[in-house]
C-alpha cells in the first residue's frame, strides 16, 4: 500500500535511537522529508545522514527549544505536515515515595515540552492538506505500571490533552493520535537485561514474543499518513495483546 507520504514534511522527536529512530527510518523509506531531533547530537547527525534526513539537536525540555526546532524545520523544508512526539520517561518509584518535585519534574519531561511543541507547530499544520500529530506514550495509561508512579500520574494527562486537542483541530483536518507500545525489542531492553531477557516476559504476551521496532514504526507511519485521515482522538496499543483492559 502506498501511504502517500512522498514529499510530506515530518518532525520526529527522540529519533537518535529506539522507536523514534525506527519511525524516522520508515517515514524516510516512504519518501517523507524529515527533520530528526534529539539531545545526543553526535549520534543523531550520523543517523540523519544515513537515511537522508536533517538533524537538529535539541533538548526539548528547555522552554525555548520546541519553537526553535519547529522554526528550523519550516525554514529548511518549507512547511510541516507531521509532528511525532517521543521522549524519555520519568524516574521510577513508588506512589508512597512520590514527591511534588517528582511530579513537577515528570511534567517538565513528558507533558510541558509536548504542549510547547504543539503550540509552535499548529499554525504550520493548519496550512497542510494532511496535518498529523502523533505522540508515543505507554500502555501504563490504561493499566498503571507498578513502580512507575510519576509516569502513571502524568502520562494520562497527555492523553486527556491530546483527546481535547483532537476535537479542537478536527475541523482543520488535523488528526491527533497516540501510540502506546508494549514490550518492544529496542536497544534499551538489552541494556536493562544484560544477562538475557527473562523468558516469562515474552510468555505473558499473547503472541509469545516481543515486538520489533519495525512493527511499531509501521503502525506509526500509517497513522501519520493521509491514509489515516478518518482516525483521530484514538490510542493504538501496539503490544501483541498484552494489555487486557477493555476500557
Amino acid at each position: 500500500m502506498d501511504l502517500e507520504l512522498k514529499g510530506k514534511i515530518a518532525l520526529v522527536c527522540g529519533s537518535s535511537s529506539g522507536m523514534g529512530l525506527g519511525i524516522a527510518e520508515v517515514l524516510a523509506e516512504e519518501g517523507a522529508d524529515l527533520v530528526m531531533t534529539a539531545r545526543r547530537g553526535d549520534v543523531l547527525v550520523g543517523h540523519a545522514a544515513r537515511i537522508g534526513a536533517h538533524a537538529v539537536p535539541a533538548d526539548l525540555s528547555r522552554p525555548d527549544e520546541p519553537a526553535r526546532v519547529v522554526a528550523e524545520t519550516v525554514q529548511r523544508l518549507g512547511g510541516l505536515d507531521i509532528v511525532l512526539w517521543n521522549s524519555g520517561g520519568p524516574r521510577p518509584g513508588s506512589a508512597l515515595d512520590l514527591t511534588p518535585e517528582h511530579v513537577a519534574k515528570a511534567a517538565e519531561t513528558v507533558l510541558l515540552p509536548l504542549v510547547r511543541l504543539v503550540r509552535a507547530a499548529v499554525p504550520h499544520l493548519r496550512r497542510s492538506t494532511s496535518g498529523r500529530i502523533l505522540a508515543i506514550t505507554t500502555t501504563g495509561v490504561r493499566e498503571p505500571t507498578p513502580g512507575m508512579a510519576a509516569s502513571n500520574a502524568v502520562r494520562p494527562g497527555i492523553h486527556g490533552y491530546l483527546k481535547t486537542l483532537a476535537a479542537e483541530l478536527g475541523p482543520d483536518g488535523i488528526t491527533v493520535n497516540t501510540l502506546a507500545p508494549g514490550r518492544i525489542a529496542t536497544p534499551r531492553r538489552d541494556e536493562v537485561y544484560p544477562a538475557g531477557v527473562p523468558p516469562h516476559l515474552a510468555e505473558e504476551i499473547p503472541v509469545r514474543r516481543w515486538g520489533t521496532v519495525r512493527e511499531f514504526a509501521d503502525v506509526a507511519a500509517f497513522l501519520a499518513s493521509p491514509r489515516a485521515s478518518y482516525v483521530t482522538g484514538t490510542t493504538t496499543y501496539v503490544d501483541g495483546g498484552l494489555t487486557r483492559s477493555t476500557s
